[in-house]
């Protein structure tokens, strides 16, 4: 069974790790998602899917006050590096908004570039930087960034906790392109319709850079974020590799590592099904966030940062 968080952030320390769980079973897991759809949640809307309701239902993004006042209250000296992987499509700006409650919690905290070229050399990329910081650890990835993370974190001690943002976490031998879920936007609408292609010099035969198009990553990818800075976003795009997409994973540090799972209800690129497909089998604390998309790191990055605090929780 696995624990499911609906409420915000909790007011007090005692409360901050699996507060007010909702347990719930993978059978329930699909009316649950439909409990979970509307703008907040009430309590009979969730009673007739859970096995045990014992929550508060969201009405608000936590303050950034609060927020401070929580990660202030870690002892300087067990506190951890917060390690930032943004995911495709994407940089590591993808990132302000929880850069700048966690530093302003005087935490250390680091958004490094993720090339996007393939699975195996992205990783090595992030485990190699990994292995520059001294300490403890929370290393969080934003979409394709999860799959790089789980592969990333494999074998470093330091790295104490992982967290998924509306991302992949694939088991061996998976590709994070076959982990989107049946009901994306990404296995709905064809290749043309969803990409711009671009040839990448001196790249094996049949690799590429794919650009999303400007219909997907507005009202798709980036859903909740006013039109205006959606397409700002879209305009300034990085390209990625079909490789990154092809490559089957090697490890699965969530075997190993615990992780916790911040999951938008509104994702239309790695849809919630998935997602929660993917969080149950590493035996994650979810976080469900009603609404969002794709971006919701960038929308309510207040919301992203408590369950980067919760697992700062647990480290410390």
């Amino acid at each position: 069974m696995t624990h499911v968080r609906l409420a915000p952030f909790p007011a007090k320390r005692s409360r901050w790790l699996l507060a007010a769980p909702v347990v719930v079973t993978a059978a329930l897991v699909p009316t649950l998602i439909a409990a979970t759809s509307n703008a907040a949640v009430k309590p009979a809307d969730t009673a007739k899917s859970v096995t045990s309701a014992s929550h508060q239902p969201r009405s608000a993004d936590p303050s950034t006050a609060s927020l401070i006042h929580r990660l202030d209250s870690v002892p300087v000296a067990k506190r951890p590096t917060i390690v930032l992987v943004h995911g495709a499509w994407a940089d590591t700006s993808s990132w302000d908004g929880e850069m700048k409650i966690l530093m302003a919690a005087g935490y250390q905290v680091r958004a490094i570039g993720n090339p996007v070229e393939g699975l195996t050399t992205d990783a090595e990329t992030v485990a190699d930087f990994l292995k520059s910081i001294h300490g403890p650890i929370v290393l969080v990835g934003h979409s394709y960034g999860g799959a790089v993370i789980t592969n990333a974190a494999t074998g470093n001690p330091n790295v104490k906790a992982l967290v998924y943002v509306d991302a992949a976490a694939p088991a061996p031998g998976e590709t994070n392109g076959s982990l989107s879920g049946a009901d994306s936007i990404l296995n709905k609408d064809t290749p043309s319709q969803l990409f711009t292609d671009v040839p990448i010099p001196n790249a094996p035969a049949g690799v590429e850079d794919l650009y999303l198009n400007e219909d997907i990553f507005v009202h798709h990818f980036a859903n909740d974020l006013p039109v205006a800075e959606a397409e700002q976003l879209w305009a300034s795009q990085r390209g990625a590799s079909t490789a990154a997409f092809d490559t089957p994973s090697q490890t699965a540090a969530w075997k190993t590592i615990p992780s916790w799972y911040f999951i938008s209800t509104g994702d239309q690129i790695i849809t919630p099904s998935s997602e929660l497909s993917m969080a149950h089998r590493a035996h994650s604390h979810i976080t469900l966030f009603q609404g969002g998309s794709h971006l919701t790191l960038i929308s309510h990055p207040n919301a992203v940062t408590a369950t980067i605090a919760s697992a700062i929780g647990s480290v410390s």
